[in-house]
């Protein structure tokens, strides 16, 4: 039942979480028209309609009969339960952070969580880099550094979403269930709170879905815009090394960090401007690096 881990990184890997983070990048435009919204509400609706979705494509698939085994396994289950927990706490900090104009605290976060993806990896999984790579994660720490000593207070929003993200992709790495199977298994488990609570705020009339047109197609859309990238994510997390995606997730605060100060007005210091550009030299440094070494592996199969 278990999918097993690799340790080598792949084109398909590449694909998948590529595509999750530009997905992901782009999500604050969305996430900025539920800003009326009460938040519970919106992750309650986020998870309700993330079910259907990934059902489908499980169907589609034909796997659901390793979901059924995966209910079945209390140690499976106990891992569902973590990741589930984590993501659900890691979509409160971020729909938060940008529906109250944080959401350059938001990019800020997902800046800091490679970083710590790569200490979890190193510490935790006995993942090595290459020298290059390393040069590229510490022209990384100075851009981080840069940005948190230009903040005026402490980033709480961000350090959560570092702390909930990163714990979460090292659970995910470790779930012996496939990804679509993993992702379904984790809304699933969400989704009695999530109704329970949905049904209380129609209850005490304070709920937005079915009171007005736009906010319940708003709401609904929240299955698609949270299942398809988690979906291309988790495919990807099975075929990346935990370096690799930490690496990978500076294209999305690159995006949320443009849209905030392009669409929504966040004001962009000096600090930001000299931020940037050492990232995005990292991360050609780090891709270049790691595209040789799959060249070289091929040569040698």
């Amino acid at each position: 039942m278990a999918t097993p881990n690799t340790d080598q990184d792949t084109p398909q890997g590449l694909l998948f979480a590529g595509g999750a983070y530009v997905l992901w990048g782009f999500l604050p435009l969305y996430m900025k028209l539920l800003s009326h919204i009460p938040v519970a509400e919106v992750i309650a609706h986020r998870i309700i309609w993330s079910v259907p979705i990934a059902a489908v494509v499980l169907i589609l698939l034909g796997r659901t009969a390793t979901l059924r085994e995966a209910f079945r396994n209390p140690r499976m289950l106990a891992m569902g339960c973590v990741t589930a927990a984590l993501i659900s706490l890691n979509w409160g900090i971020y729909v938060y952070a940008i529906v109250t104009d944080r959401a350059l605290d938001a990019a800020i976060g997902y800046y800091i969580n490679p970083l710590f993806s790569v200490f979890l990896a190193a510490v935790l999984l006995g993942e090595r880099l290459a020298r290059m790579q390393w040069i590229a994660v510490a022209i990384v720490s100075v851009a981080v550094l840069v940005l948190i000593v230009d903040a005026e207070e402490t980033p709480w929003l961000a350090f959560g979403m570092m702390l909930t993200w990163g714990f979460y992709a090292l659970a995910k790495k470790s779930l012996p269930i496939g990804p679509n199977q993993g992702f379904l298994m984790e809304v699933l488990l969400l989704l009695p709170p999530a109704l329970a609570y949905a049904v209380y705020m129609g209850s005490t009339g304070g709920a937005k879905f079915l009171g007005d047109a736009s906010d319940t197609w708003l709401l609904l859309g929240c299955g698609v815009v949270t299942a398809v990238p988690l979906l291309c994510y988790a495919n990807g997390a099975k075929l990346l090394r935990l370096s690799t995606i930490g690496i990978l997730q500076y294209i999305a605060p690159t995006m949320i960090m443009l849209n905030a100060v392009f669409i929504f007005g966040e004001p962009f210091g000096r600090a930001r401007a000299i931020a940037l550009p050492l990232i995005w030299i990292a991360l050609i440094i780090y891709t270049v690096s790691m595209v040789q070494q799959m060249q070289a592996k091929r040569s040698l199969s």
